[in-house]
């Protein structure tokens, strides 16, 4: 039996796609290019569509189970199934998770700002000035956007921003379609007012010229679920939207929307990014841009957008870390306390991204460890727990269903890491050569 609704929903349905979706939707979608090349387009896609649909399948565990409740945020869920242990496990992940992914947020902020300015005055070495400084743009950006926003008492005005967000991000698809038809097989690089043409078959292994390939497995392709698990990690977010949701009954409807458009977002990112470069595209799919023409204009427009994008997904995912760490959550909302624990967390962050940056990094460890838990085996486990047994007994077909999607996580869990860990040792990351 449900508890009926105890929360006071301000906020639209379509104002929470938008923020459901601006969660979702993030650095991941730099990095797609990248994982298909290492796992071909068919292979890509048959792992695209299987973290979707789990996706939305553990967003319904988690709704089930806070309905049954009447518990709106993750880390209750956790204390609800578990006691203490369960709240400390569930928000550890939930920091970690948030925390890599305002990292990889900012961490474009750090590289991609210097190349706009860059491009704006026309410099042709970005070594020098200060306004030209990745490590103190990034503090600015903190100071003057993240912040602010980040204040904000109510998750839901945020939707605005989300909007707009996912808009830049809409522009950002439509110019990737648009250079795969205007970017031939040879790459054309400037170096110092000199033109270099690259053939993208000379850095692709396999020798595969301009054929697009179909499956693909190497040394990187274990990056390729923790990079898609990464992409779609929103699960902390899905219960403070759930609390705002005006008609809360339709919060299924809203995250099932929201995966469907990321999911398409997604896959024609990464399709015409590596129709783009075939074997050549980077981790980051901007920077292989640049290698063509660093002030082409549309590029230059295309980083505007990515760095709006990203710099608002900030706040909304910092919420849930902010919930997390609030020490007394049961007592009134109060100022200081919550101005302390933004510009705490923002103060780690940047030290995070200015000493220790590595964007595949990021995305390779935080999807191998805390998204399948938030993903796979929290949501799965708390729904055993939480659904009465008179319900639903421990044999039945849903609890049996939650149980495989549990040992799933922990499977994935295992083999993305130990891969990881393999391809570390082998010295072929290309992450630890640089951006």
């Amino acid at each position: 039996m449900f508890i009926k609704c105890l929360f006071e929903g301000k906020t639209s349905f379509g104002m929470s796609v938008f923020n459901l979706g601006n969660a979702i939707m993030g650095s991941g979608i730099l990095g797609l290019a990248y994982a298909m090349a290492n796992t071909g387009v068919v292979l890509f896609l048959i792992l695209l569509t299987v973290v979707a649909v789990l996706s939305s399948y553990s967003i319904h565990l988690l709704l089930k189970s806070s309905g049954i409740v009447g518990i709106r945020a993750y880390e209750q869920l956790g204390y609800r199934a578990f006691g203490t242990p369960g709240k400390m496990a569930a928000g550890i992940a939930i920091t970690l998770q948030n925390i890599g992914a305002m990292s990889s947020y900012l961490y474009i902020v750090k590289y991609e700002f210097p190349l706009v300015i860059q491009a704006f005055l026309k410099v042709d070495n970005l070594a020098g000035d200060w306004y030209l400084n990745g490590n103190y743009l990034v503090i600015f950006v903190s100071v003057a956007v993240i912040l602010p926003l980040a204040l904000m008492k109510q998750l839901g005005y945020l939707g605005y921003t989300s909007g707009f967000s996912l808009s830049c991000m809409v522009f950002f698809l439509i110019s990737v379609i648009y250079k795969k038809f205007s970017v031939s097989c040879s790459l054309v690089k400037f170096d110092n007012g000199t033109v270099t043409r690259l053939n993208v078959s000379a850095m692709d292994p396999g020798g595969e010229n301009c054929i697009p390939k179909m499956a693909n497995l190497n040394s990187q392709t274990a990056y390729t679920i923790p990079i898609l698990a990464f992409a779609f990690v929103c699960h902390p977010e899905v219960l403070p939207i759930y609390t705002e949701l005006r008609k809360y009954k339709k919060m299924q409807h809203v995250a099932n929307i929201s995966i469907a458009i990321m999911y398409c977002m997604y896959f024609l990112a990464a399709l015409f990014g590596y129709l783009t470069f075939y074997g050549a595209v980077e981790a980051e799919l901007l920077h292989t841009y640049s290698r063509i023409d660093p002030y082409d204009t549309l590029i230059l427009c295309v980083r505007v957008a990515v760095l709006t994008a990203v710099t608002l997904t900030v706040p909304i995912v910092l919420f849930p870390v902010s919930t997390v760490l609030m020490m007394f959550p049961n007592k009134t909302f109060y100022w200081p306390r919550h101005i302390a624990i933004a510009l705490i967390l923002l103060t780690f962050i940047n030290l995070l991204v200015i000493f220790a940056p590595n964007i595949l990094g990021i995305f390779g460890v935080i999807g191998a460890t805390s998204a399948p838990c938030l993903i796979f085996i929290f949501p799965a486990i708390f729904y055993i727990r939480i659904v009465p047994k008179e319900e639903e007994p421990l044999c039945s077909v849903p609890k049996i269903l939650a149980a495989c999607f549990a040992g799933i996580g922990f499977l994935f869990m295992i083999m993305s890491l130990s891969f990881i860990i393999i391809d570390w040792t082998s010295n072929t990351n290309k992450a630890s050569t640089g951006h």
